[in-house]
């Protein structure tokens, strides 16, 4: 096993999410391959989200997740195979995404199946999806005493 490979990989992905985290979008954008695929099946949105090229990723991310909108994601759990230059990833991954302009709070879980590509050197995000293996949603309006005491993007 190229265990190189295999870090460079999972540092890959932690940036994916660290960068979807802060909202940085040029850096996220670094992470994927120009013809990247994600498929994102979640029900806050009535059916799974398909989005072909780096650029339709990365548009969809900013509006979707922009400053008014906090969001943090845990990976783990990984199982990369890795073939020469292309690689294949499961993640277990959970999420939580507050909303304050619709007073809502989301929480999930899925498995984020991916696909990587080494480019010049550096490896990629080919393909990534996952469908929901849970996903809650609670109103603010029911949590009163939640109170968001930071806000980066506010």
């Amino acid at each position: 096993m190229d265990l190189v490979a295999l870090e460079e990989i999972r540092r890959l992905k932690a940036r994916y999410l660290r960068c979807l985290d802060l909202k940085l979008w040029d850096e996220m954008g670094e992470t994927l391959t120009t013809d990247a695929h994600a498929r994102y099946g979640t029900p806050s949105y009535g059916k799974p989200l398909d989005f072909e090229g780096r650029d339709a990723i990365i548009e969809f991310m900013r509006n979707a997740v922009g400053p008014g909108v906090t969001t943090v994601h845990f990976a783990g759990q990984p199982e990369i195979d890795i073939d020469g230059d292309t690689a294949r990833g499961s993640w277990l991954m959970r999420d939580k995404v507050i909303v304050p302009e619709h007073r809502v709070v989301i929480e999930g879980a899925a498995f984020y199946e991916d696909t990587y590509r080494r480019v010049d050197g550096a490896w990629l995000v080919a393909s990534t999806q996952y469908d929901r293996l849970y996903e809650s949603m609670m109103s603010m309006d029911d949590l009163p005493s939640f109170k968001l005491t930071a806000n980066r993007w506010s």
